[in-house]
């Protein structure tokens, strides 16, 4: 009898507890109702803008660029680069797409043309500063634009930090394609560095790893090339 009364207790103070537990949550939204009313307002005016933003604002500007970039694509494709870069009479060229719809998917491309075009004009160092800002979800395009600012490196003097990106570049999207390509370019990169270790090493992995690739093809003479040159 004793242990069924003492459970009944425990029973009637877990009841009383819960109740207590309610009656402070009423009594608290009841006390602060309007600040609650007005969180809530904040969070629906947040979702609301933002879906607006992304509706009526930046879609119809994704479209404006995508328009843009058309014309400026079409410059591009023809080796037209100064025209591509800077556009004609009628349509922008990268650097105002970039400049102007940079919060767009386009503008951030346009970073990445503006770029290769700037780096096909000879124009290196302005080539790094647009292809640093462009960033993507395909690898392929990660690796060309890491590949391209090691070119841009390479014409400035800078044979350390080329190396550095072309290596990068092959890491980036390891394929049978642009890794032997980059690895190929840090190797020649490493030479011009006199660390011809490096270069060893890089031109054996060639031999070794992508052996039909051109660049694997051709190893055999630059690696010996480069083990003469280290004994």
């Amino acid at each position: 009898m004793a242990k069924k009364n003492t459970k009944e207790k425990e029973s009637e103070e877990i009841i009383v507890n819960v109740e207590e537990v309610y009656s402070n949550a009423e009594e608290f939204i009841h006390k602060n109702q309007i600040q609650l009313l007005a969180g809530i307002a904040v969070i629906v005016f947040i979702i609301l803008g933002y879906f607006s933003y992304q509706k009526f604002y930046l879609a119809p500007l994704e479209d404006e660029a995508q328009s843009q970039m058309f014309v400026a694509e079409q410059y591009f494709q023809s080796d037209s680069f100064d025209i591509a870069l800077n556009g004609d009479a009628t349509y922008m060229g990268f650097l105002d797409i970039a400049d102007q719809y940079g919060l767009t998917k386009a503008g951030n491309l346009a970073h990445y043309y503006a770029g290769i075009s700037q780096l096909r004009l000879g124009q290196f160092e302005e080539a790094i500063e647009n292809l640093k800002k462009f960033s993507s979800d395909d690898v392929m395009l990660n690796a060309v634009a890491l590949g391209a600012r090691g070119d841009a490196h390479l014409e400035l003097g800078d044979a350390s930090e080329a190396m550095n990106l072309y290596e990068k570049a092959a890491k980036s999207n390891e394929n049978e394609f642009t890794t032997p390509i980059y690895l190929m370019k840090a190797a020649l990169a490493a030479e011009k560095l006199e660390r011809y270790d490096k270069a060893v090493a890089i031109y054996g992995r060639l031999k070794a790893d992508f052996p039909t690739s051109n660049e694997g093809r051709n190893a055999d003479k630059y690696l010996a090339r480069a083990q003469t040159l280290l004994n």
